[in-house]
């Protein structure tokens, strides 16, 4: 490709590339689709190639109007995605195969290496430099490892317990635990490994990721946004445990088996959007307050 193309022809010849890789690895794509829609933890991965070509398209009068192909660079990502590709075989000849999900994440791990090697090649490190988070936020179309996934829900299930009985300390009730039990009046419940609550916490540190690449300037507060989730998460689960149990004990048992806690897991979602947008918010004021925009006379001078 001649240097002289233009933007619009190199970002054509992409997306070529883009459907013939879709093309090529169209098997993989459509198990990648029919786990999102059977599995809700991976419900999200078909959302995000559609919300990076929206970030991608809102940073699009800010790409370079020059073209500088980078192909030392994107040999890189291409002998990665060569690696990705031979590596379920490797382990298959190792007599430790892959489970269906890792082979899954490896052959889509190809599929972006080879994207970014086409990225790299036709529109170079300049133009990529400008698109970093949407690139790099591609990462969550690939669907959790198990080995990940159950190392989160650990986690998250003792996290949660720990927080569950401070809201028990905190309202006064009467409560037993051992370990993750809880056995109150009448009723014992314990904070299960599927009670971790992973995709709420999942979903919400990625709307952090983008809220802070949205509405933030400084490094710090998006940083400091998208680790604020992580107490948020325990302690939105903590607080479903506790109300449950509280329910449960003092009226009825059957609060145990109720809606709320098969199908409620969506309304104690939207219940941490709460204290997540009041810190967006006052994030917001002092990031304006620290970066004030520039006026129009600053911006012409500019």
């Amino acid at each position: 490709m001649p240097p002289s193309s233009s933007p619009a022809k190199r970002l054509r010849y992409f997306v070529l590339l883009v459907a013939a890789l879709c093309l090529v690895f169209s098997k993989t794509l459509f198990e990648w689709v029919r786990l999102a829609l059977a599995i809700d933890l991976h419900s999200h991965v078909i959302l995000v190639p559609f919300i990076s070509a929206y970030l991608v398209w809102q940073k699009r009068a800010d790409l370079p109007t020059t073209f500088s192909a980078s192909p030392v660079a994107g040999a890189i990502p291409a002998a990665l995605g060569l690696v990705a590709l031979g590596a379920p075989a490797v382990f298959r000849a190792q007599g430790s195969p892959l489970s269906p999900v890792g082979a899954l994440d490896l052959k889509l791990a190809a599929v972006l290496m080879f994207s970014l090697w086409g990225a790299l090649t036709m529109l170079g490190i300049p133009t990529l430099r400008k698109l970093i988070f949407p690139t790099a936020f591609l990462v969550f179309m690939l669907p959790l490892p198990p080995a990940f996934e159950n190392a989160i829900e650990i986690f998250s299930q003792r996290a949660s317990a720990e927080a569950t009985a401070g809201y028990f300390a905190l309202s006064g009730e009467s409560v037993f635990r051992d370990g993750q039990v809880f056995k109150l009046p009448g009723v014992t419940i314990e904070v299960a490994q599927e009670c971790s609550g992973i995709r709420s916490s999942y979903v919400l540190f990625m709307t952090s990721l983008l809220a802070g690449h949205l509405f933030l300037r400084s490094p710090w507060r998006r940083t400091f946004l998208a680790f604020f989730v992580i107490p948020l998460g325990i302690l939105r689960n903590g607080f479903r445990v506790w109300l449950l149990a509280t329910l449960a004990s003092r009226f009825d048992p059957r609060w145990l088996d109720s809606p709320l806690h098969h199908r409620g897991g969506p309304l104690f979602f939207l219940l941490s959007l709460i204290p997540f947008f009041l810190v967006l918010f006052w994030l917001i004021r002092r990031d304006r307050r620290k970066n004030p925009l520039p006026t129009v006379a600053q911006a012409s001078r500019a």
